[in-house]
């Protein structure tokens, strides 16, 4: 925990221990001595922030003092012992100038999304596990005018929004009478009633996602939330899986006029085999055709090879055509020059 450069520890059952550091997974010579000792190790985690584990409630998930998440599991949910996980809460956060040193994504890719930002743009990050969706979301709060009331809700809080004027909401399971469970669709109603400019949603992973787009559409533009999914198409397919877990019965074509006419932009985050993260697409969303939704590719990450020590090598290209709301864009005071949609940058 005192390493700073381990991003993840995985701990599964007492004969194994990894970590991840600089987005490599890599087995550890750590060994607890048996499960039980392991257990020991996790009640002890768990009780410091108020939370319990034991057989009748055999999964916690949790966040520690320092910000750091932590999932525990043990049997009879876990067949060959307790396995434990925390993701570290970075003490230093990334800024805009290490996501470009780090190859992350381009300067004309960076002035665009900055741009979309201040316009209030609704915009969805989507990517796998481990992708880098919520650091992606924390530097674009960086472009956010300070005058604007942002409210944020997450089932672990992990934002780390750099303004004055922010509202942080988590939600909270249900206690040990499986009663007392506050959902994220609660706390989005009630962030509606504190009068935000935007809402930022750590990520959707249920029916909140309708009310997330009800709040895009009815005077809260520029929100932002993330996804799991593996592509931009892949990610309106999963937020119209999460509406339909609403239970209103709505019907697809409606769900998806919703989605095409709130969501302006989705920005896709990929980890790649040598542990790097990389914007792969900055996508627009240009309306409904034959009832599905299109997205148009502004910019495209394209992986060309891996050199010798194992480091992708690739190119981040602009797709050539504008997007339909750069009129939208310069009418706010932020014009942009069509030459960076039509920019190659190589890295690696």
């Amino acid at each position: 925990m005192k390493d700073q450069t381990i991003s993840d520890i995985l701990v599964n059952t007492h004969k194994y221990v990894y970590v991840e550091r600089h987005g490599k997974l890599v087995e550890t010579g750590i060994r607890f001595q048996t499960d039980r000792h392991l257990l020991h190790i996790i009640e002890k985690i768990v009780s410091s922030v108020g939370r319990r584990i034991d057989e009748s409630v055999p999964l916690v998930d949790a966040r520690l003092p320092d910000g750091s998440r932590v999932n525990a599991i043990i049997p009879p949910l876990a067949v060959d012992g307790p396995s434990l996980s925390i993701r570290r809460f970075g003490r230093k956060l990334l800024t805009n100038d290490d996501l470009l040193r780090n190859g992350t994504l381009t300067p004309s890719i960076m002035t665009f999304l900055s741009a979309c930002v201040q316009a209030r743009l609704n915009i969805v990050i989507s990517g796998g596990t481990g992708s880098g969706k919520t650091t992606f979301l924390n530097c674009l709060s960086r472009f956010i005018p300070e005058h604007e009331r942002v409210v944020t809700i997450e089932d672990t809080a992990e934002l780390q929004i750099q303004l004055e004027d922010v509202v942080r909401m988590e939600t909270r399971p249900t206690n040990i009478e499986g009663k007392g469970a506050i959902t994220q669709r609660q706390l989005l109603m009630t962030a509606l009633r504190l009068r935000p400019d935007r809402i930022l949603l750590g990520e959707a992973r249920g029916g909140e996602a309708l009310d997330m787009l009800q709040a895009m559409g009815t005077g809260v533009e520029g929100s932002m939330t993330t996804v799991h999914a593996n592509s931009p198409a892949d990610a309106f397919n999963r937020l119209e899986t999460m509406v339909m877990m609403a239970k209103l019965d709505l019907p697809s074509r409606f769900i998806r006029q919703q989605m095409a006419s709130v969501v302006h932009l989705l920005v896709q985050t990929s980890r790649l085999s040598d542990g790097t993260r990389k914007v792969t697409h900055v996508s627009e969303v240009a309306g409904l055709t034959d009832f599905h939704i299109h997205v148009r590719h502004i910019f495209v990450f394209e992986q060309t090879g891996v050199a010798d020590n194992g480091r992708v090598q690739g190119r981040f290209r602009g797709a050539g055509a504008s997007p339909e709301f750069l009129e939208r864009l310069r009418v706010s005071g932020l014009p942009l020059s069509p030459k960076i949609f039509e920019e190659v940058v190589t890295v690696g």
